[in-house]
């Protein structure tokens, strides 16, 4: 994919044109005239296009052309009869008033002078694209796409539009939908005068992403607000399908800051189901497209490769700068887009600014978080990361929508624009179908109400009447719980909140929270852990990727293969998968650190991943055997550390995240540690080049007594004060039976603690603790604090308990608080 601009015949000049202006007449001064969705393309097509933005030609039926119809109809006394005295929420006489409204505009004949103008850029568009040419008629409404309200779908669009009475009727059609019902109640619930809203048309060239694909790139995350990514989706065929939320879209997303540095690489990405393509119907104009299902094989692969990611993030991102200069601030955008399976290239087609995460106001939290459980009724996409519960109502067909009462959760197959009434007053959202950019995901952070999304199975496993819990904490994956589960919520203003001299850091396993945990006033994040994302996001034993000939059953050898479908070979597929999790998170904090513990599996734990056991040894005391450093330049798992170094240093190098320093977990002795730098060397991992910076955790008591001679091969040491205390003691802490000798408070854990970190100090290495015992015990924390640890590790959910302990610990100490700013 290339980004050079498309060149087209240059339009006659105006010839006397009253009431059309072609795109490249008009920019984003002139949303009076043309609206705002045209305005927006003009702008593009002008200001951008030698930038590389390729945009579709068209022409827009002006706003003015709109109000003469209307004057030569004399419409205007009809019009204020039939919504005077509206009330927006009696759903039913809305829909009486608003069909009223609609027939009065739809009934208003277009002028011959207008006619005559229209039929001229139809065919000025034939004449440029050749008489095959089909177009898309869209609304564009003179207060649509404003930075507080973006009337997303509210008004009508034609796809596939052919021939000369089509377009009439469809621009006809787009007059009249400034009165559909979805877009009274909008203005009515914004105070917008609906007299002082015109309706502009515009007539584009049809991109034929019936036979490519398309979708939606935001320049911010949707849920979160991170402004640093760009998140793009998309699905096969036509784009209303990932609108609508019809189905569930491929996600992937780029992070800014690497791909201005020249990383052009996706940070991460999620397949979706693309259940349904809608392409081209036998016949053009209202019923133009229709919906087939999606080929398997389509389905099980990306919609776009890694290349075109990158060319549509590259484009969201200059049409955000554009807008942000413009507007003197930043303006995160709201980018539709299509790939013509012809020609092979990638179009804009409409832009507008992102008008809720935005919006969010930087450096308050609002923390929602569950205090119980229940059955899991349903599992998708989370929009928002809130938590609510009601009644669930399981809507079928919109004529049930009658039945809905406020305050109860809305269950459908999916949402339609001309819901938005009733989804106002619902407490939360739950579908079948659609990704986090659908409408029904939409409307839901607009108003501030949870949603989960893509469910496949919530109408069958939630009935009407049954007490549900719809829970988003901040994770992709959101879940509907059975009955009323209690929940808390906390605001918080962590912009305010003083900074420890102490560094607080997080630890985290888990990709899917890491931009939400971003938003904590933390300093990086002290432990990631590499197994987590082996087990949830790999899925399988690293070696049994690296070597499945040596995995002698058919069915996992089956499994393995589907698993690495669409990958060079199953190696491929562990860097790629390894990588992405670890960018995520890295991508999350930067520039703060990001500390990688290299995988810690016991035997017992590798070999329950598919694959494993033809791997593992079998030990009676897995939780002192063939674990950590031992394992990475051993015989037995060297190819498999061959992969984790690989993945990081693509995370490193070819994904631009230097922030990433690396750690080597259950190190016993000073040679294994010799050993294991010397393979990450040559693995491409050496110690102090391009910046890396490798730390060993410090959680046997060798660690602490020779810490002088590990401190001349290591950056810095994180002491693991779970495994510390159970070898000081001599208690397995996975016994039951002996569990209660386990206390990280015991004198003699607290002295090694104490000559762990004097010890560091002593040798000018950086020194944290990354254990549990922070996080339940303040007592534990204040001694770390008194002790001069430069940094404590936590969970996400007890960084801002632990900050208040720290401060205070402090103060006894006559330590001031940094300045708020994250360092």
């Amino acid at each position: 994919m290339d980004l050079a601009v498309q060149t087209l015949p240059t339009q006659p000049a105006a010839r006397g044109q009253r009431w059309l202006r072609w795109f490249e007449q008009v920019g984003l001064a002139d949303v009076p005239l043309v609206g705002g969705k045209n305005a927006s393309l003009g702008e593009m097509v002008q200001t951008l296009g030698p930038l590389g933005i390729r945009v579709p030609n068209g022409f827009a039926v002006t706003a003015e052309a709109y109000r003469h119809v209307l004057d030569q109809a004399g419409a205007w006394p009809g019009l204020r009869r039939a919504l005077d005295g509206l009330d927006v929420r009696d759903v039913g006489d809305l829909a009486i008033r608003a069909r009223a409204a609609r027939d009065i505009v739809a009934r208003a004949p277009l002028p011959p002078e207008l006619v005559a103008e229209i039929v001229d850029g139809w065919r000025e568009l034939k004449r440029q694209y050749g008489p095959d040419v089909t177009v898309a008629v869209r609304s564009s409404a003179t207060a649509e796409d404003l930075p507080d309200a973006s009337f997303a779908g509210q008004h009508e669009t034609f796809l596939n539009v052919a021939g000369e009475a089509q377009l009439l009727d469809s621009v006809r059609q787009c007059f009249a939908s400034l009165f559909k019902d979805r877009a009274i109640a909008y203005r009515a619930d914004r105070g917008i005068d609906h007299f002082k809203v015109w309706q502009s048309v515009g007539v584009m060239k049809m991109v034929r992403a019936d036979r490519a694909c398309s979708g939606v790139t935001f320049t911010l995350d949707t849920e979160t607000g991170l402004r640093d990514v760009v998140f793009v989706t998309g699905a096969w065929g036509l784009g209303e399908n990932v609108v609508q939320g019809t189905v569930d879209p491929d996600e992937f997303y780029v992070f800014k800051p690497a791909l201005r540095s020249g990383h052009r690489t996706v940070l991460r990405r999620k397949l979706g189901g693309k259940e349904v393509r809608m392409v081209y119907a036998s016949t053009a104009g209202r019923d133009s497209t229709r919906n087939v299902p999606t080929a398997p094989e389509e389905r099980e692969r990306y919609c776009l490769d890694d290349a075109e990611v990158v060319e549509l993030a590259e484009a969201a991102m200059r049409i955000e700068e554009h807008y942000g200069a413009r507007a003197g601030a930043p303006t995160p955008m709201d980018v539709e887009w299509a790939k013509d399976g012809v020609d092979g290239r990638l179009y804009i087609v409409q832009a507008r600014p992102e008008t809720v995460a935005a919006r969010r106001a930087p450096g308050r939290i609002e923390s929602f978080r569950l205090q119980g459980s229940g059955p899991v009724l349903a599992e998708g996409r989370a929009v928002g990361n809130r938590i609510a519960s009601g009644i669930a109502r399981v809507v079928a067909h919109a004529d049930e929508l009658a039945a809905f009462r406020p305050g109860e959760v809305l269950v459908a197959d999916t949402t339609m624009p001309d819901w938005g009434t009733v989804m106002k007053s619902a407490a939360a959202v739950v579908t079948n179908r659609g990704g986090r950019t659908c409408h029904a995901a939409i409307v839901a952070r607009e108003l501030g109400i949870p949603a989960v999304v893509g469910c496949s199975t919530a109408t069958s496993a939630i009935r009407t009447g049954d007490m549900v819990t719809v829970a988003c904490e901040g994770a992709s994956a959101g879940r509907v719980y059975g009955g009323e589960v209690p929940f808390t919520r906390e605001e918080i203003d962590v912009a305010a909140m003083p900074r420890p001299q102490t560094r607080l850091m997080l630890n985290i396993g888990n990709p899917d929270i890491a931009f939400q945990a971003a938003a904590l006033p933390s300093d990086g994040v002290g432990l990631a852990r590499m197994e987590f994302i082996v087990a949830e996001h790999v899925r399988a034993h690293p070696m049994a990727l690296a070597h499945p000939e040596r995995v002698d059953d058919p069915q996992v050898r089956a499994a393995l293969a589907r698993l690495t479908a669409g990958h060079a070979s199953g190696a491929d597929y562990f860097v790629r998968q390894l990588s992405e999790g670890i960018a995520t998170i890295a991508a999350a904090f930067f520039p703060r650190p990001v500390i990688v513990r290299m995988s810690d599996f016991k035997t017992n734990e590798y070999a329950r991943l598919p694959g494993g056991r033809w791997f593992e040894p079998h030990e009676e005391n897995p939780m002192i055997g063939f674990r950590g450093a031992s394992r990475y330049a051993h015989p037995a798992y060297a190819d498999g550390f061959a992969l984790e170094c690989a993945a990081l240093r693509r995370v490193r190098g070819e994904m631009g995240l230097p922030n990433v320093r690396l750690m080597i977990p259950f190190c016993r002795r000073v040679e294994e540690g010799e050993r294991v730098l010397a393979a990450m060397a040559a693995h491409g991992l050496r110690r102090g080049e391009d910046g890396l910076q490798v730390y060993v955790m410090c959680e046997i008591p060798n660690n602490v007594i020779q810490v002088d001679a590990f401190a001349r091969l290591f950056d810095g040491f994180s002491i693991g004060s779970n495994d510390l205390t159970q070898l000081v003691l001599g208690v397995d802490r996975d016994s039951e039976i002996v569990a209660f000798d386990f206390d990280e408070r015991d004198p003699g854990v607290q002295q090694m603690l104490r000559m762990a970190v004097e010890g560091a100090r002593r040798n000018g290495r950086h020194v944290g603790l990354c254990g549990q015992a922070p996080s339940d015990d303040p007592e534990f924390a204040r001694a770390l604090v008194a002790m001069g640890i430069d940094s404590i590790s936590v969970t996400p959910d007890t960084l801002l308990a632990v900050a208040r302990v720290v401060l205070e610990a402090e103060a006894r100490l006559g330590r001031s608080p940094r300045n708020q700013e994250v360092q």
